[in-house]
């Protein structure tokens, strides 16, 4: 008699989430062949059946031994968790089978890993997405990353399978690196552990906060693209984008640049919205600003008044609505943009010269501008706002513990949480997820201060800071504004950047003097950048000296 394989798929692992069909076919099989673990979710249907489990690491042993029966004229029912077509068991099976094989084959459909960690999330997956496993086991890692480049490259959203083992742990770290090279560090991602199984665990992301984080072989990481969006604490990608329109030079949605009005304009700063206009609008030849900050505004401002064009690139529409403001005339490109928007972007424009005016902390955009300025040509120059560490900052005693990194600062704002101290987290939202799962930080009563943009305020309660231990304002702050707010919720260690005295260091310091607390700063991450100014007078004679400004000669002395 001719036998028959079944290739079942046992979907996540709840006997509720498999299909009718491969119920069926399990109470019509004779022959069960599965990892062990797979046995306790179909168990209602295995009573009488002669059941082989070889372990975890003998899948091909499995398949084998599964068409061996069939090829006896047995019933066979190999089968898989997910589904047993996408990274399981069937393509072993079929391998495996000759030509002349005589038996029937029954492949029965099952909810994969990505459609169960989807569905926790809400819709991430609605438009264009990939799936890559990284496992090194049956591919080698450099197709791996190469395969992870290409789907950070085209913004796709993608589900990552078998993302951390004990014997591997560095390589997820390496394929979110690249991710961050292409992908707006904003991007919403879900991380889910135990999908559909006892201990299931759901948390939700930014792509940029994912590398501080632990993983195993039981979590699959889903990265969303950047129109992926958080409603009523789900996140989900829309099927049709608004801003999309065809792109002759790649496959992502046309920038968006923001003309802003012009000091004789009467209506004030306008939204980014109200001024969208496509790539033709955007000035030929101009000096590219990239900031966020005050004083890379007033660069900004400085460099159109020698009457060089200039465009600056704003990540959020209230950086870009304070361009506005502090830069009559200029244009501003807003959005957070990944590589290749930024690429085609400059590349488009002709821009002339990348002036790399981000915070001190934006490691991330300024080696991409970096590499930008390498590939494309276009000088590059760095404004690095004077430091706040020196004279009684650097003295022992002084109350001041610097940190060469954030994870050292976090491990050592965690032994005071560990002692039940209180802890204000002045560090930006970006980073609030290490400093809160460091070992020991559950002892302790964490406050933090985050800009007012909604999604920030939304990290923050989502990692379990409570409204009434967040403050959500615009800074910098003065001393006496550090020294109330501090002074009220009692505060016994405030963990701070070194942002300069622009961005508020010299207050803080200040005000932690002032009132005895433990000040914890982390040091500037060091970067070898092509060219680096300290003022705007500096940055604009080294324009000159590029023929970018037309500056009078007793201007460059």
């Amino acid at each position: 008699m001719s036998g028959v394989l079944n290739l079942v798929s046992a979907g996540p692992g709840f006997a509720d989430m498999i299909v009718p069909r491969a119920e069926a076919a399990l109470r019509g099989s004779d022959v069960i062949v599965a990892y062990e673990l797979y046995l306790r979710w179909v168990a209602p249907w295995l009573d009488g059946k002669e059941i082989h489990t070889p372990p975890l690491t003998q899948e091909r042993e499995r398949a084998l031994l599964a068409i061996e029966k069939a090829r006896g004229g047995a019933k066979v029912a190999l089968i898989s968790s997910g589904d047993i077509g996408i990274y399981a068991m069937a393509a072993l099976a079929f391998e495996e089978m000759r030509e002349d094989d005589a038996y029937e084959v029954n492949v029965i459909p099952g909810i994969t890993s990505a459609n169960a960690c989807a569905s926790l999330l809400g819709s991430p997956l609605s438009h264009d997405f990939a799936t890559l496993s990284l496992s090194d086991l049956l591919c080698p890692w450099e197709w791996i990353e190469h395969r992870a480049r290409h789907i950070a490259q085209a913004d796709l959203a993608c589900v990552l399978y078998n993302v951390q083992s004990a014997g591997r742990r560095e390589g997820v770290y390496r394929v979110l690196k690249l991710m961050l090279e292409s992908k707006a560090p904003h991007t919403l991602c879900g991380v889910i552990r135990n999908a559909y199984r006892p201990g299931q665990e759901v948390a939700i992301y930014r792509l940029d906060e994912l590398p501080a984080l632990q993983f195993d072989m039981l979590t699959t990481i889903v990265i969303g693209n950047r129109f992926t969006q958080r409603k009523r604490g789900w996140i989900f990608t829309p099927r049709g984008y608004n801003d999309w329109s065809a792109d002759a030079d790649a496959d992502m949605p046309t920038p968006v640049l923001v003309p802003m009005p012009t000091a004789a304009d009467k209506t004030g700063p306008a939204s980014a919205s109200a001024f969208a206009g496509g790539p033709e609008a955007m000035p030929a030849n101009a000096v590219w600003v990239f900031s966020g900050t005050g004083d890379g505004n007033a660069l900004a401002k400085a460099v159109a008044a020698q009457g060089a064009p200039v465009v600056v690139s704003a990540a959020t529409e209230y950086g870009a609505s304070l361009a506005a403001q502090d830069c009559p005339g200029v244009s501003v490109w807003a959005g957070r943009r990944g590589v290749e928007a930024r690429r085609q972007a400059l590349r488009r424009s002709g821009a002339r010269v990348l002036l790399d005016a981000t915070h001190p902390f934006a490691t991330a955009i300024s080696t991409q501008l970096i590499a930008l300025s390498a590939e494309l040509g276009i000088p590059y120059l760095r404004y690095e706002r004077p430091s706040g560490l020196g004279g009684e900052a650097m003295q022992e005693g002084s109350g001041v513990e610097l940190c060469d990194s954030m994870e050292q600062a976090a491990a050592s704002a965690a032994a005071f949480a560990a002692s039940g101290k209180r802890i204000f987290l002045a560090t930006g939202s970006k980073d609030l997820a290490q400093f809160l799962q460091a070992p020991g930080a559950a002892q302790g009563e964490w406050f933090a201060r985050v800009t007012a943009e909604p999604e920030f305020v939304q990290r923050a309660l989502d990692l379990g800071i409570p409204r009434s231990r967040l403050c959500a304002m615009q800074g910098p702050f003065s001393q006496g504004f550090n020294e109330a707010l501090w002074r009220d919720w009692n505060i016994d260690c405030v963990v701070t950047k070194d942002a300069g005295d622009v961005g508020g260091y010299g207050a803080k310091l200040a005000a932690a003097r002032a009132l005895g607390i433990h000040l914890i700063v982390v040091k500037r991450p060091v970067l070898d950048y092509p060219a680096a100014v300290g003022t705007v007078d500096a940055a604009l004679r080294q324009l000159a000296s590029w023929n970018v400004l037309n500056m009078r000669d007793e201007a460059l002395q």
